[in-house]
């Protein structure tokens, strides 16, 4: 059916004329409102944002790297400085030809294959965000050759500002540490620009490390006005960096040198502290890299060089070392016996050996030292009286007062590789191995060996609580408003009588006769050690024991020396501890060392020309053997490929100190198993260093 046609009226008309008159304004004010709402929120909320998308179209800025805080010693001499260094770097991802710019670099600074080969590897393996290091530490004239040929060289950017300088070189790696450039990962954790801009580096290792946040500063700005090609305009002003805080160690720079120096060749370390307030007055460990080397950028065969070299130099032995202390702890272990009830005039009489049921542990004198009290036991080094004292009086008597003067303590100190050692007892074993402790261990521990190990550190902070009877706390940062040191809990009479028993050792005929001082007045207290590292198999014992001279390096025994000076007021305490000394060398043994440094303290220029006397006997001092020595390594080794991660890995941290490590580790359950076995060290006794004039070499030979 058909609908009718509709009628439209002049109202209805109206009516739908003015409803779409309505709509269409309703849209129009509506897109109005949406253009006002942006064109506000542009000029308004977001006036800030492309303000600075505008400026940075007008402006460049590049950010200048803040200059690092000195570290000084307690003199304010400085240990860690900043020197003017000129530098080229490219940017991966500003360069438009990558082989000519890299041939015109290598003509205009004058590079090896073995630099190119580096430069080509880091370029392969950069993020093209991070700046790859072309040349550092450069010369003027090379400098401005490649300065002046900037615009022909896209990518490249040359600039002037301060690179880390230790002038003390290798004898503060450790304690230093050393600076690098930022890594990717570094750089994806902060997103701090800073990280990215040429020349600037961050502490890597060791205090440089752990203080950067007072040693950095803040970045500075150079601004310059550009076309929108990067042509230079002009410059605008430049915001200047602030630097970094200075900070000023206890130790004193002399010492430390003399301290490396006075190590000779030998893998060890030694710490020194004041004896009336815990200040750190050198902590060494040697062999060491040359931190200037790798803040410049190490190259890959001085890193194989330092990682395949059996001294480990890139550890730092004063802290990451773990040793049975040997000898060392018997003036401690008397103290012990003194506090359990043991009266000092008590002999014991020492035949050479010494049997517990079945098993037969021996004194190093192998025919005995006859009756001996506690004065004279700790002046012989005699084994077999702490072998019985501590079988009356039981070790659980012993570990305390070893923790209390400082074995097995863990020190508020900024290093981030720190071990901490075993001083055991029956708990410990038992937490440990499940299994109950034993006379042999007791006789084991009684001289410093079986379970019990301990860092250096923890042996000199031994030796100052020895000395000044306080409860000293290392401490390496300049504190003036540090608390005053409390005295320990210790009758001060026994600790008069250990001081007289190591006095003995070093002047009166005891076994450390060659650290006697040679400057009038001051007489050293001191204990020598020896630590045993390997098995000793029944058929070698049967047919005679080698001597250490007869031994490979890394079978020698370990040579320790603890001492304090004024015997009568100990002012300073020290610890040296050598790998695999073995006391084989005369002038290169604990006692002479010790000695030495002790003679620095009070007459340096009487320790600067004993020095001078031996060193060239050594091949000359540290730098001319560092030098030597890698001469000879690159002459027998073709440079390998290169590797680009270095700044990866702090050298404490490396794959040649975790090898030692493990090494480490496994010595001493070896150790722990002959101790559980009844076949510990003890069973040969402890050697100790030939008394006075005992030697024939003159002390003349090298190790």
């Amino acid at each position: 059916m058909a609908r009718p046609p509709r009628v439209m009226t002049e109202a209805a008309q109206a009516y739908s004329f003015s409803r779409r008159a309505w709509l269409l304004g309703a849209g129009q004010i509506g897109l109005g409102g949406l253009l006002i709402s942006r064109m506000g929120y542009l000029a308004i909320t977001q006036n800030e944002h492309y303000n600075l998308l505008s400026e940075r179209n007008r402006v460049s800025m590049t950010m200048i790297p803040p200059r690092r805080g000195w570290i000084v010693d307690r003199n304010g001499q400085p240990i860690a400085s900043n020197r003017t260094d000129f530098r080229v770097d490219v940017i991966p991802d500003r360069l438009e030809d990558k082989d000519r710019t890299l041939a015109r670099l290598r003509a205009l600074l004058g590079l090896d294959d073995e630099e190119m080969a580096q430069i080509e590897a880091e370029l392969k393996h950069s993020p093209g965000f991070r700046p790859v290091e072309i040349a550092e530490n450069i010369d003027w004239d090379r400098f401005a050759a490649v300065q002046v040929r900037q615009p022909e060289l896209p990518g490249v950017a040359p600039s002037r500002g301060f690179a880390r300088h230790y002038p003390q070189g290798a004898a503060v790696a450790h304690l230093i540490g050393y600076v690098g450039a930022a890594t990717a990962e570094q750089y994806k954790k902060v997103r701090d620009p800073l990280y990215l801009t040429p020349g600037f580096k961050l502490g890597k290792d060791g205090l440089e490390k752990t203080m950067e946040p007072l040693l950095r500063g803040t970045a500075g700005a150079k601004r310059v006005e550009v076309t929108a090609r990067g042509k230079l305009v002009k410059e605008l002003a430049t915001r200047p960096d602030v630097p970094g805080r200075t900070l000023r160690l206890t130790i004193d720079a002399g010492l430390q040198e003399y301290a490396a120096r006075r190590l000779g060749t030998n893998s060890g370390s030694c710490v020194v502290f004041d004896c009336t307030n815990g200040e750190m007055l050198a902590m060494v460990s040697m062999p060491a890299y040359d931190p200037n080397s790798f803040s410049e950028g190490i190259s890959q065969l001085e890193w194989k060089m330092l990682s395949e070299n059996d001294h480990v130099p890139l550890m730092n032995k004063v802290t990451q070392g773990l040793y049975p202390p040997g000898s060392t702890v018997k003036p401690m272990n008397g103290l012990a016996l003194l506090a359990a009830g043991v009266d000092p005039n008590d002999r014991v009489f020492c035949s050479g050996a010494f049997q517990v049921g079945n098993g037969v542990w021996h004194c190093h004198k192998r025919h005995g030292h006859g009756p001996l009290d506690l004065k004279n036991a700790i002046m012989q080094s005699c084994d077999i009286y702490f072998y019985e004292m501590a079988r009356r009086v039981g070790y659980d008597k012993i570990a305390p007062v070893a923790r209390a003067l400082g074995l097995g303590q863990k020190f508020d100190l900024p290093f981030s590789t720190q071990r901490y050692g075993t001083v055991p007892d029956s708990e410990w074993k038992r937490r440990k191995y499940k299994t109950e402790w034993k006379v042999a261990d007791a006789i084991n521990a009684s001289i410093g060996q079986g379970y019990v190990l301990a860092n250096p550190l923890q042996l000199a902070v031994m030796a100052s609580r020895l000395g000044s009877g306080l409860e000293l706390q290392p401490t390496l940062i300049r504190d003036p408003f540090k608390p005053r040191a409390q005295p320990m809990a210790i009758d001060p009479e026994h600790f008069r009588l250990i001081r007289e028993a190591m006095y003995g050792v070093v002047n009166a005929g005891g076994t450390g006769g060659l650290a006697r001082m040679q400057v009038p007045g001051v007489a050293i207290a001191g204990k020598t050690g020896t630590a045993q590292v390997r098995h000793i198999s029944t058929a070698e014992r049967r047919s005679g024991v080698l001597k250490n001279g007869q031994l490979p390096f890394k079978l020698r025994d370990h040579a320790l020396f603890v001492c304090f000076a004024p015997y009568d007021n100990p002012r300073y305490a020290a610890a040296v501890v050598l790998e695999h000394n073995g006391h084989t060398v005369r002038n290169l043994d604990t006692p002479m060392i010790g000695r030495d440094i002790m003679t620095y303290l009070f007459d340096r220029e009487r320790a600067l020309k004993s020095l001078a006397e031996v060193e060239p006997s050594w091949g000359g001092d540290i730098r001319t053997r560092m030098a030597a020595e890698a001469a000879a390594y690159r002459a027998a080794h073709a440079p390998p490929p290169p590797r680009p991660d270095l700044d990866d890995v702090a050298a404490t941290g490396s794959d040649a100190v975790a090898a030692a490590t493990d090494a480490s580790n496994a010595t001493a359950e070896a150790q722990a198993a002959d101790t559980a076995a009844g076949n510990g060290p003890a069973r040969t006794g402890s050697p100790e260093p030939d008394s006075e004039g005992g030697r024939g070499d003159g002390g003349t030979g090298r190790e």
